[in-house]
């Protein structure tokens, strides 16, 4: 009977070892800003344009241009930004009617070439994270005569900053620390800590 038990207890410890790490493997990392943390200062908008140029400077913003992959939300009962999810069943790439919106290593990507700018994926964003933003481009032809200046639609949204080897700028550049990246891990453990305060809750309740 002593030898067993180890074996035993193996066998309920390795499946749930398994769905774990598929767990893990499955589950995106995203953006998170702490809205009580955050004070509005935009710091994290200016980097994200920033991150996105060929030149990342700040005397290479162009207003006209300035198109941030977040959006800080600031009113009187909160200020924070508000980045995309990353979710693993995500609402836009089921809607987007031209399959320019796709998952890949555990992140929701935009191929701005497919986009059409139809704003659906925009619609259907529980987050209101994705942006879709319209400019001109000049399309060249055979001869001056064919020249043509049309618009180019874009639907935006965080990408973590993947041109970056330091990952996500907003992160980096916060001064109050309001924005972090939250690992599959980090899901874990703030499971673990709100189960363990559910149980001390609980037992405070039958004690008293």
């Amino acid at each position: 009977m002593v030898n067993r038990l180890p074996n035993a207890g193996k066998a309920e410890v390795l499946p749930k070892l398994v769905d774990r790490l598929k767990r893990e493997e499955l589950m995106n990392r995203f953006v998170f800003a702490d809205p009580s943390q955050c004070i509005g200062c935009r710091t994290c908008e200016v980097a994200c344009v920033l991150s996105h140029q060929e030149v990342s400077q700040i005397e290479s913003l162009d207003p006209s241009k300035f198109y941030p992959r977040l959006n800080l939300v600031r009113n009187g009962d909160v200020t924070t930004p508000i980045m995309c999810r990353q979710c693993e069943d995500a609402p836009c790439e089921k809607v987007c009617p031209n399959n320019a919106i796709y998952r890949e290593n555990g992140q929701v990507h935009v191929m701005q070439s497919r986009c059409i700018g139809c704003k659906t994926c925009a619609i259907a964003c529980p987050y209101g994270a994705m942006n879709v933003v319209a400019f001109p481009v000049k399309q060249e032809g055979p001869s001056p005569l064919f020249k043509l200046n049309t618009v180019k639609a874009q639907a935006l949204k965080c990408d973590l900053c993947n041109n970056r080897a330091e990952g996500p700028a907003c992160v980096e550049v916060c001064p109050t620390s309001a924005i972090r990246v939250i690992e599959p891990t980090d899901m874990d453990q703030l499971m673990k800590q709100k189960r363990q305060q559910a149980a001390t809750e609980a037992l405070s309740t039958v004690t008293s």
